[in-house]
């Protein structure tokens, strides 16, 4: 519940696991998660370097950081016996490659972006949310996509169908997270300036807006997400989209 003299976005004394922190919008998010208050567990498979790299010395240096495959069970609980009890846990790593599902070795691509966008995501939760459930309090933020909706604008069928299953998971979790006043959403960018989008064709005049969404506006769901003034939201898909898609 929120206290009236308090900021809905205020995460003060919340310690808050980012995952995808050396992308664009993980670091985004740690960067807005900080200048609310929070305490953060910065992880990325792209190691330390990369993290404290793009969140900045000064914020790597008062977090936790940690080089992590979130798609190795072993790994992911190995880390959260580390963390121990968290309050919030956002999931923004995720791979989307631009490839040709008809070769013949895309199944290993297949195999990629399910370990990092279905099975990332299920290793997490399933370290962090007992903590959670015990406590009687949390949040988790999972990052979908418009490619969940409506197959993507130049995503691949695994992107698409990973996303899809995001949002059904959100769900799943929500509903057996809710009891223990552990809340659940999921976030459903459209095309965001990122290096997943650098390149990639999309051109930004066919949009109603005319752009792509800078991560910080992505980034600034999640806070809200974790903070107070969203404490009656829980098993849904925000859309940030751009009015590029409605369901």
């Amino acid at each position: 519940m929120m206290s009236s003299e308090k900021s809905p976005f205020d995460l003060t004394g919340r310690r808050i696991v980012i995952a995808g922190a050396a992308g664009g919008i993980g670091s985004a998010t740690a960067k807005l998660c900080a200048q609310q208050g929070a305490t953060l567990v910065l992880v990325d498979i792209a190691g330390k370097d990369r993290i404290r790299e793009r969140v900045g010395a000064e914020l790597a240096d008062r977090s936790d950081i940690h080089s992590l495959d979130t798609g190795s069970r072993a790994d992911v609980t190995a880390l959260a016996k580390q963390t121990g009890c968290v309050y919030g846990l956002i999931d923004m790593a995720a791979i989307a490659p631009h490839d040709d599902w008809m070769a013949e070795d895309w199944e290993e691509s297949l195999d990629r972006v399910i370990r990092a966008n279905v099975k990332g995501p299920i290793n997490l939760t399933r370290a962090f949310l007992p903590g959670m459930m015990e406590a009687g309090e949390g949040r988790i933020v999972l990052c979908g996509s418009v490619a969940g909706w409506m197959g993507g604008l130049r995503t691949g069928p695994h992107y698409a169908f990973a996303k899809g299953g995001i949002h059904s998971f959100v769900r799943w979790l929500a509903n057996k997270a809710a009891p223990c006043n552990v809340l659940v959403n999921g976030i459903a960018p459209g095309p965001v300036e990122t290096a997943m989008t650098e390149g990639k064709g999309y051109d930004t005049s066919l949009y109603p807006l005319k752009r792509m969404a800078k991560p910080e506006e992505i980034a600034a769901t999640a806070v809200f997400l974790c903070g107070a003034g969203s404490g009656y939201a829980s098993g849904a898909i925000f859309d940030i989209n751009g009015a590029t898609h409605f369901h």
